[in-house]
């Protein structure tokens, strides 16, 4: 009873958070995202530590795309000849850029650029997927794994599991259907996620400078699983993906650049 008294606190005192989170998790899910570009948005306007924002975001990526992932794979929505050589890099690169210790200031200014960057993506998705098919792009495994780990690395540092990078990127080249598209970025975005989760772990192990507010996680991990599960089940007719991702991108791009200006001016 006491723990459920402690959970039932922690909504309250942080229902504008969990509120956030939980809209977050049905809109991003319902296209095949995590959040972790949102979640970051939103945490880093509280009092929360970055290594604590960075493993928030993570935890509660892993939590919405799993059950996503595992549907995706039932359905065979999987080539994993071309999956693996995206992840071959990019895992060992996330859990690189979990493990790198880097500055608050260093931490701020590069997940500012990211989520400005993410932005553009996102408002240009429409567009980005209709000049693929004007365009017919050389495919190469080794371009392949030379993009994801680079995702990896920024995944990693950042916080997120890249998927807001890598599907703009996969249909620009025209890589496959739309849907196996959105299967292999929430398969990248979970793997990346846990990588680069497990590299702070470490990395803490060692400075022991990562303290998670389990009070705060616990509470936050449940609204994005519940979230998650609607949202993955919401058809697109009922929700507008062009609609989500420029909804996002105004959100993101706000706290980018106050992020932005914050740390750099």
């Amino acid at each position: 009873m006491q723990e459920l008294s402690q959970l039932l606190e922690t909504f309250l005192q942080h229902y504008e958070i969990v509120l956030l989170f939980f809209v977050i998790a049905i809109l991003y899910s319902s296209v095949g995202f995590g959040g972790g570009s949102s979640y970051l948005a939103i945490l880093a306007l509280t009092a929360l530590t970055f290594t604590q924002i960075r493993a928030t975001a993570l935890l509660c990526n892993i939590v919405v795309v799993t059950s996503g992932t595992i549907i995706y794979a039932k359905n065979g929505f999987y080539n994993w000849k071309k999956v693996i050589p995206l992840v071959a890099l990019s895992i060992p690169m996330s859990f690189l850029g979990g493990y790198l210790k880097i500055s608050q200031t260093f931490f701020y200014i590069l997940l500012g650029i990211t989520l400005i960057t993410a932005a553009v993506f996102m408002w240009m998705s429409k567009y980005i997927t209709k000049i693929s098919t004007e365009y017919n792009w050389k495919k190469s495994i080794y371009k392949d794994g030379f993009f994801g780990g680079i995702i990896g690395l920024i995944s990693g540092m950042v916080g997120i599991g890249g998927g807001v990078f890598l599907a703009p990127l996969l249909h620009l080249t025209n890589w496959d259907t739309p849907k196996r598209i959105a299967a292999t970025a929430s398969f990248f975005i979970l793997v990346n996620s846990i990588a680069g989760l497990i590299g702070q772990f470490q990395s803490s192990n060692l400075e022991g400078d990562l303290i998670i507010n389990w009070n705060l996680i616990i509470p936050l991990m449940l609204t994005v699983f519940v979230g998650g599960q609607i949202g993955s089940r919401l058809s697109a007719k009922k929700v507008s993906p062009q609609f989500i991702k420029r909804s996002t991108a105004v959100l993101i791009t706000i706290v980018g650049l106050r992020i932005l200006w914050k740390y750099l001016y």
